[in-house]
């Protein structure tokens, strides 16, 4: 972090070790706002599709279908949860404003989008960490250079891919050892 200017320092460096971004306010909850989207393309919420917008709603981390999957099958209402159901649902819950999807390094990666605020990611390549981010210094720099070219912006997804401090670490610790 010693290479971020010093008046960014406040701006994105979380206050607490759980760095929250907080929410926003929205007028149905995720499950309603999911039944909403199926009902106007005729589809029926069944109980596997509740099962998988409850359980991803009620948690605020990035996942892939897969680990989706495995937490699903660990429950007694999931152990039945289908591989199709989770990929098609998760495709519908994107498609619904739910979830937010990025490929890093080839592997589909989902967030929730639904009333939680404009944020950025820091990607490690090392490890596969993910460091959401927001910075008010960011957001007026993209404000200008969108009014520079006269385009108005509707959102923005940043995502910084680098090497976290652990695998920085270890990187030099191991080509110190391979010296030896």
């Amino acid at each position: 972090m010693d290479s971020v200017p010093a008046p960014l320092w406040p701006a994105i460096m979380p206050t607490t070790s759980d760095f929250s971004l907080g929410k926003v306010d929205v007028a149905l909850t995720p499950r309603e706002r999911f039944e909403e989207f199926l009902q106007a393309r005729g589809k029926r919420i069944t109980r596997q599709r509740r099962m998988i917008v409850e359980h991803v709603c009620a948690r605020h981390e990035h996942f892939d279908a897969e680990q989706l999957l495995a937490d699903l099958r660990g429950t007694p209402d999931g152990a039945s949860a289908s591989r199709p159901t989770v990929y098609r649902t998760l495709t519908e819950l994107v498609e619904a404003g739910l979830l937010r999807k990025m490929v890093l390094g080839g592997r589909a990666v989902y967030e929730h989008d639904y009333g939680y605020p404009q944020h950025d990611h820091l990607h490690c390549t090392g490890c596969q960490t993910l460091i959401e981010f927001s910075s008010a210094d960011l957001g007026k720099i993209l404000d200008a250079v969108a009014a520079l070219h006269q385009f108005r912006a509707q959102g923005h997804r940043l995502i910084i891919s680098g090497l976290c401090l652990s695998c920085r670490s270890n990187r030099s610790r191991s080509r110190h050892q391979d010296r030896i």
